[in-house]
């Protein structure tokens, strides 16, 4: 008579040094039974680690964290770490490690822990979902900037961005939307140019 696995949420959390990820961040593991239970708990800091570094190794320290072969559901916010996860093991294992950039073959970013994560897949079954949090590959990005904004005489709302311009017409109440001249189709466009430009 052979025993169900055990089965165990991991969830990997990392936090990377504010303006300056080459110092390196810290790794989070938590492991908890279905009934919502806390089995183990660890963290430690990492110098010198990206985000993609530090998330696998919270990952394979839980998994080696498991005394016996189990059924894992994974939680991670790494979108690369899910994609290798998924997509790139078994061809980069295939090709020793290696991979195809720009039609030459370049190591494997992290090689070591991803050998690593591989021979604790063949004792582990794993089975990868992503977070609601912020992807740790974004963390390190600075962050964004409200754009000004502005509004036209015709009520647009403009925003001022790097990308396209986008505006947004202001719901007036019926009585107070101005008539439109009937003329020629390019009267009509011309005109309309004018009232989104505020003229």
């Amino acid at each position: 008579m052979s025993l169900a696995a055990p089965h165990y949420l991991l969830v990997a959390e990392t936090t990377v040094s504010a303006g300056a990820p080459a110092v390196g961040g810290r790794w989070q593991f938590r492991l908890e039974q279905p009934a919502g239970q806390t089995a183990l708990e660890a963290a430690d800091v990492e110098p010198a680690a990206g985000p993609e570094r530090l998330e696998l190794l919270a990952i394979i320290r839980g998994l080696e964290a498991l005394d016996q072969p189990s059924r894992v559901t994974l939680v991670s916010a790494s979108r690369s770490v899910q994609a290798g996860l998924d997509f790139g093991l078994a061809a980069w294992r295939t090709n020793d490690w290696q991979w195809e950039r720009f039609g030459q073959l370049t190591a494997v970013k992290n090689a070591d822990l991803w050998q690593r994560l591989d021979r604790l897949l063949e004792i582990h079954r794993v089975e990868c979902r992503a977070s609601r949090n912020k992807p740790a590959d974004d963390l390190a990005a600075p962050p964004v900037r409200p754009q000004p904004q502005r509004r036209t005489r015709s009520g647009r709302l403009l925003r001022i961005d790097p990308g396209p311009v986008a505006a947004a017409k202001i719901k007036e109440p019926k009585n107070q939307r101005t008539k439109r001249s009937r003329g020629s189709a390019l009267s009509g466009f011309g005109s309309s140019v004018l009232r989104f430009l505020g003229f």
